[in-house]
């Protein structure tokens, strides 16, 4: 089952990158994943549902790497790893942009970021004085922060690494917690 999902995860993100994402039939994501239509549609609706999908996994997976793997780090997110991943991918970034599907994309990374950064909070043990309501609405802040960090970066032409990006996130949030 996760192996069909990944194949037509990529099959679809391989076309879009190719062509404009509205020129992109369902038969197509089809044939080059070499899955049948109604395998398809037994996990997804269409192909926005395919791609939102492929979206919502890699936000889960970078909002929760470092609780996962359970980083001793006082980094509150992969930020290096995700600007480096989405530098490498900037076509996609231009194709959800161009579709208007990047709108949708940071509306649902603003969540998973709010969530998994609270939880690195929680964890890190180190704001016991601060109450879990203000706790929320502060990880919902970063969340935003980090979003239009990455917009900025992007939108300029990647001038500095991921890494420096990610020294900057941090003492932003650290600074902000003070």
């Amino acid at each position: 089952m996760q192996r069909t999902r990944d194949q037509l995860g990529h099959a679809l993100i391989t076309l879009i990158v190719e062509k404009p994402i509205n020129d992109v039939t369902v038969q197509d994501v089809l044939d080059r994943a070499h899955v049948g239509r109604s395998t398809f549609y037994l996990h997804y609706r269409d192909k926005d549902d395919l791609l939102m999908s492929q979206l919502e996994m890699f936000l889960e997976m970078m909002s929760t790497s470092l609780s996962v793997r359970k980083d001793k780090s006082s980094r509150v997110v992969p930020v290096a790893e995700m600007f480096a991943h989405i530098g490498n991918q900037n076509k996609l970034y231009r194709v959800l942009s161009d579709s208007g599907h990047l709108k949708d994309f940071f509306e649902l990374a603003e969540g998973y970021f709010a969530r998994g950064i609270e939880r690195r909070l929680t964890e890190s043990g180190k704001l016991t004085r601060i109450p879990q309501r203000e706790l929320a609405a502060r990880a919902s802040a970063f969340s935003g922060s980090l979003l239009s960090l990455l917009r900025w970066w992007l939108d300029r032409g990647e001038k500095e690494s991921p890494e420096e990006m990610d020294k900057m996130f941090h003492r932003m949030v650290w600074t902000g917690l003070q």
